[in-house]
């Protein structure tokens, strides 16, 4: 089968694609992005990406022939591209020559709120890593829904999109600049809403009963916690007990326990 050859990096497409890894704005105004990967790229096509462009080298296609084999299906358009093209569109140390300019998933788009169950709700979360753990680790327990309130980072720039190994694609994410719009969109719904915070006067979250009832925790970023404003909207201030002299965990680390807690009480 004979592909479209790229051998330049002033291509309009391959231009296009890299402005899509590069800008978080370019991203919202196109609602497309960039994958990159053979696991990633495959993974967007099996979850049910709509895949515009796929771009691969002849390396690629002799290393990861049997990935490309179900991505290129997939994609609307292919194309061989030079690996100093290829050096253009990645974003790792050692790229795998596998690009795809992908559709925004449905799960992503603005007004999509179909949840049920447990939720998550993230606020001014900052770190890409963090991010993509947190959605990982929410579909692995079966999280019906990540909330990001206020400004967090991006969920398709590229490394939450391998931080979330594919979790980003299926996993619905909701964002929403407002705790008081939030706060009443889960009280209508009859959630119960948690503030996670780094005090010992909090009730432990082991102590928490999760069995009845739909929750939701709130917690904050990285190096400064929940704004007052959330915190102030919530039920119950909830902690993690820590020993030694750690006052709190890192924003993921916080996360998969208090979501593992959730799960675990609910009797998921």
């Amino acid at each position: 089968m004979g592909f479209e050859h790229i051998s330049s990096r002033r291509n309009k497409l391959i231009r296009e694609a890299a402005a899509l890894a590069a800008s978080a704005e370019r991203r919202r105004e196109e609602a497309r992005f960039l994958c990159e990967g053979a696991r990633l790229c495959e993974d967007a096509a099996r979850s049910g990406v709509q895949i515009d462009r796929c771009f691969f080298t002849e390396q690629a296609q002799r290393r990861y022939g049997e990935y490309l084999n179900r991505i290129l299906p997939a994609a609307q358009e292919q194309f061989l591209v030079e690996e100093h093209v290829a050096d253009l569109l990645s974003s790792t140390r050692n790229s795998q020559g596998i690009f795809c300019v992908c559709e925004t998933p449905e799960n992503l788009k603005q007004g999509k709120q179909a949840f049920s169950g447990a939720c998550a709700v993230l606020e001014n979360l900052q770190d890409p890593g963090n991010l993509g753990t947190v959605l990982r680790t929410a579909e692995a327990l079966g999280i019906g829904c990540v909330f990001l309130l206020g400004d967090c980072c991006d969920p398709l720039s590229p490394k939450v999109l391998r931080a979330s190994m594919g979790a980003v694609f299926r996993i619905s994410v909701v964002a929403e600049t407002s705790p008081v719009r939030l706060r009443d969109l889960l009280k209508r719904r009859g959630y119960t809403l948690y503030a996670a915070v780094p005090d010992a006067a909090a009730s432990p979250v082991t102590a928490i009963d999760f069995s009845e009832g739909l929750h939701a925790v709130l917690i904050g970023n990285e190096g400064n916690g929940l704004t007052k404003e959330a915190v102030a909207l919530c039920d119950i201030r909830l902690t993690i007990p820590m020993a030694g002299r750690a006052e709190s965990l890192n924003a993921s680390a916080a996360a998969t326990i208090l979501l593992w807690e959730m799960n675990r009480g609910a009797g998921y």
